[in-house]
């Protein structure tokens, strides 16, 4: 069991000389020495005002997406200091990490784990990282924590290799991993492919969450700023039963004239 399973519960994060401590943890010596370091670099750089904001713009509140969600205030390049320190952390430490209820100490460990991605050159390395991502992607959050690490993970490992987890993700009715499955792709557009990006958008075309509409706009509006011929094929038999916010994500780079003929449903080639 994680050290923090069970820490929290309906307790409020704890202040005191500006430095943040989970409720009920008397023993924070007893952890593995690296998570320790992390968490006390990280309360270190905490800043409760800006907890409080952050908690609202991720919608921690009741029934919205981030509910229980906590933060503690670290800015994301703080984050990523501390993430570059301990880039050769262990597994396990980011695996409580992970499972720790602080989004902050989650963002840090996919901070490292992206860095450690991206700097080995050894394919069973790689193909341990992307298991272990896979394996905790229900730990993989919020809209952050997706858009900062997916892409970057499992872009470039399913680049040259079969695609249907993400397809199957995108079919899953899970939020989370759903949004992984578009932001993905983000790595096949910079590449010039587009397939998966539009199979996938079709996929989630009326998904009723604007986390996803917004995804899958914003991805086709990086297709549009490769080939803008291939977003408007793509869009002309669809964009009429489009969500709206999907659509106006999608098209934000087109004229003025275009969009409105978009949005006016009057858009014919």
């Amino acid at each position: 069991m994680p050290p923090f399973a069970g820490f929290f519960n309906n307790t409020p994060p704890i202040f005191t000389n500006n430095h943040y401590l989970c409720p009920r943890i008397t023993k924070i010596n007893t952890m593995p020495t690296e998570l320790h370091e992390i968490m006390n670099e990280l309360n270190g750089r905490a800043q409760p005002a800006k907890a409080a904001i952050l908690a609202r713009f991720f919608k921690t509140g009741q029934g919205e997406y981030g509910e229980g969600d906590r933060f503690i205030g670290v800015t994301v390049p703080a984050a990523r200091a501390i993430a570059a320190k301990h880039a050769a952390c262990d597994l396990d430490t980011l695996h409580e990490l992970l499972h720790s209820p602080v989004h902050e100490h989650r963002l840090t460990a996919l901070l490292v784990l992206t860095l450690r991605f991206q700097k080995s050159q050894d394919p069973e390395d790689q193909e341990k990282i992307v298991r272990f991502y896979t394996r905790h992607a229900d730990r993989v959050n919020n809209w952050d924590l997706v858009d900062l690490s997916c892409y970057k993970i499992l872009g470039p490992w399913l680049e040259e290799r079969d695609k249907s987890l993400l397809h199957a993700w995108a079919h899953a009715g899970h939020l989370w991993q759903q949004r992984i499955a578009m932001v993905t792709c983000m790595h096949f557009v910079r590449k010039g492919r587009f397939d998966d990006c539009f199979a996938i958008a079709d996929i989630l075309q009326h998904h009723p969450h604007d986390l996803i509409q917004k995804a899958v706009g914003w991805l086709l509006r990086e297709v549009g700023k490769r080939d803008r011929q291939a977003l408007t094929r793509y869009l002309l038999p669809r964009y009429r039963h489009m969500p709206r916010t999907m659509l106006r994500y999608a098209i934000e780079h087109y004229d003025e004239s275009a969009r409105k003929q978009f949005l006016a449903g009057t858009r014919t080639g």
